[in-house]
């Protein structure tokens, strides 16, 4: 045997111990978990949850081998689905979901990988916002009541992952967006706009309204005023007359030539007051006592 016999046996052992520890030792890290297989069958899990083993873990070489899943918070963007509510409007949902792997060994058993499980639970998260919403009418879906409609899809879902044993623990649904079809939003929005010139119209009929009867009880008040004042001035211009006729006739009592000499004045003033009367009467005329004996004429007669 040659001296370079003993250095290749010692190279095909050093490999073949590299072979073993490398189908023996495994890295799990902190955020993973593993199932150990066995001939295709798992049968333990690494670092499950609530549980160590991060680090480096051991398996049978050759006859088991490893899966690691991931031990974080996962989410889902579900794909688009319409709904029908309950008043028959259809809505365009976006919901997503986020969940974690609880029970890797049942994970496994159920679903193998990451790819079925979202397509299962997108299956899942569907049914159930269909059965939800469906209960319910658009407005509280789009505004009204969308938290307790997440709450209730939520639980939904997670029971029916519990009943199908996909052992995933359920933390949050949500819906991200729920609009109209786009066919639908045109004709939406022309209702809407009519709604809103029909509740325009009303506000301007009632403004129009009030306008009137303002108007109705300002002229009103008007009248009444001017009715009030015009009473008020008759009333007063009587009293004037009777008071003035009162002094007349006082006066009239006391000093009759002086008050027929007054009148007679006054008869003067109003009739050749403009200087282009033309009186025809009588030279002898009782017209003009006053302007042949002046203001003692009534006296004289009287006497």
């Amino acid at each position: 045997m040659s001296r370079s016999s003993p250095l290749i046996v010692y190279l095909i052992l050093a490999f073949g111990v590299l072979i073993v520890l490398a189908n023996t030792l495994f890295v799990v890290e902190q955020r993973q978990e593993a199932v150990v297989l066995r001939f295709g069958q798992p049968v333990r899990v690494i670092h499950a949850p609530g549980q160590p083993g991060a680090g480096l873990n051991f398996k049978a070489p050759f006859v088991e081998n490893v899966i690691k899943f991931d031990r974080r918070n996962l989410a889902l963007e579900a794909d688009q689905e319409e709904v029908i509510a309950a008043d028959q409007q259809r809505l365009v949902v976006d919901a997503f979901l986020r969940y974690r792997i609880s029970d890797p060994l049942q994970y496994y058993r159920t679903l193998r990988n990451e790819q079925i499980a979202q397509d299962r639970l997108e299956r899942l998260v569907n049914s159930s916002l269909r059965q939800v919403l469906g209960q319910t009418n658009t407005p509280d879906i789009i505004s009204g009541r969308r938290d307790a409609l997440m709450q209730q899809s939520k639980l939904d879902v997670a029971r029916r992952a519990k009943e199908s044993r996909l052992g995933i623990e359920v933390i949050d649904l949500r819906i991200k967006r729920a609009d109209l079809p786009a066919a639908n939003q045109a004709s939406v929005y022309r209702r809407m706009q009519t709604q809103r010139a029909q509740i325009a119209a009303q506000y301007r009929a009632q403004g129009e309204q009030q306008k009137r009867e303002i108007f109705a009880s300002a002229d009103k008040e008007v009248a009444i005023t001017l009715a009030n004042a015009q009473q008020e001035g008759e009333t007063t211009r009587g009293l004037g007359d009777a008071q003035r006729t009162r002094i007349f006739a006082e006066a009239f009592g006391r000093d009759p030539s002086f008050a027929s000499f007054y009148r007679s004045m006054q008869a003067y003033e109003a009739g050749l007051g403009q200087g282009d009367t033309t009186l025809v009467l009588s030279p002898d005329s009782a017209f003009f006592k006053y302007f042949e004996q002046g203001p003692n004429a009534g006296s004289g007669a009287k006497r």
